[in-house]
C-alpha cells in the first residue's frame, strides 16, 4: 500500500487490530526486514503492525537530496494520521532508532512505548561524518550494489555470514532495492542529526533496548550506557547477533519483543 505524505508516496504495510505497533528500518534496507516479526506478532491478535519505506527505500519514492531523521519523523506522523492512529509503540533499529529519537523530541505525546535496537542516541563525530559522505558518494557513483559490498561485512556476525547464506542474499536484496538518491540522501541525513543524549532522562514510557552480542557498529557497551539513562528502561543482549538482530536471531528478537509488550502494556 502506499499513501502521500509529506509529498511523497510512501509505501507501508498496516496488518492486525489492536495496539499500534509501528517498524521502522535499518539503513540501507526496507520495510520487508520486519516480516517475521509481523507475521508472529499478528498470530497474538492484538497488535496493528505497520511498517513503512523510507524515502528512497523499497517502494517509497523520494523528492529531496537529504533525509533528515527529522524528516522521516514526520512522514512517521503524517503515516500515522494517514492512518488514523493517534499513539504507537515505536521500534527502530539502526537508522530507524535514529528516526525514533528524531520523533520522540518532535512528537513525544504521540510515543506510548519504545524498542530501540541495535542504534545509538549519540551524534556522529567527524570520522562519522565523513564516512557518511563516502557512502553518499559510492551510492552516487556506483549504485546500491557498490553499497552492498561496502556495508555488509559489519551489518552481520561473522557466524551469520558463514552459517546462513541465504539470508545474507535477502539482506543483499534488500539493499539492492534501495535507490542510489536514497541511500545517499539518508547517508547525509545521518551525518546531521542531532545528538539525543539530553532526551533520554525524560523518557517516561516503557522502554526496551536490544543489541546483538557482536554488533561491531553500535555494541553492547553503547547500549547499556544509554539503556541506564532510561528510567526504568529494559535491556536484552541477543547472542549470537550482529548488527542486524531481529534477521540474524528472530527467535531470540521476538521473545524479548514480545515480553516486552506483554508486560508494559494492558490490552
Amino acid at each position: 500500500m502506499k499513501v502521500r505524505v509529506n509529498g511523497v508516496d510512501i509505501a507501508y504495510d498496516d496488518r492486525g487490530i489492536g495496539q499500534p505497533v509501528i517498524f521502522l528500518h535499518a539503513f540501507p534496507l526496507n520495510r520487508g526486514m520486519w516480516r517475521d516479526q509481523i507475521v508472529a506478532l499478528l498470530n497474538d491478535r492484538r497488535y496493528r503492525l505497520v511498517a513503512l519505506d523510507w524515502r528512497g527505500f523499497g517502494e517509497s519514492e523520494i523528492s529531496n537530496e537529504v533525509s533528515t531523521m527529522e524528516m522521516f519523523a514526520d512522514d512517521v506522523a503524517g503515516l500515522m494520521d494517514a492512518l488514523g492512529m493517534e499513539q504507537a509503540i515505536i521500534c527502530g533499529l539502526s537508522m530507524g532508532g535514529y528516526a525514533a529519537f528524531a520523533f520522540l523530541r518532535k512528537y513525544p505525546h504521540r510515543v506510548r512505548g519504545l524498542i530501540l535496537a541495535d542504534t545509538r542516541p549519540g551524534a556522529d563525530n567527524d570520522e562519522g561524518k565523513a564516512n557518511r559522505e563516502r557512502i553518499a558518494r559510492l551510492a552516487e557513483s556506483r549504485g546500491s550494489g557498490a553499497i552492498a559490498d561496502a556495508l555488509m561485512p559489519a551489518l552481520t556476525a561473522d557466524a551469520t555470514r558463514q552459517n546462513h547464506p541465504a539470508l545474507e542474499a535477502a539482506i543483499r536484496r534488500m539493499i539492492d532495492a534501495a535507490t542510489s538518491r536514497g541511500i545517499a540522501a539518508a547517508a547525509r541525513g545521518m551525518a546531521l542529526r542531532a545528538d539525543a543524549t539530553d532526551l533520554l532522562a525524560s523518557i517516561t514510557c516503557p522502554t526496551l533496548v536490544l543489541v546483538g552480542e557482536h554488533d561491531a557498529l553500535t555494541p553492547p557497551a553503547v547500549a547499556q550506557s544509554y539503556a541506564a539513562a532510561i528510567p526504568g528502561a529494559q535491556l536484552r543482549v541477543i547472542a549470537g547477533a550482529g548488527h542486524l538482530t531481529n534477521l540474524e536471531q528472530p527467535e531470540a528478537f521476538l521473545a524479548a519483543t514480545r515480553d516486552f509488550l506483554q508486560a508494559s502494556f494492558e490490552f
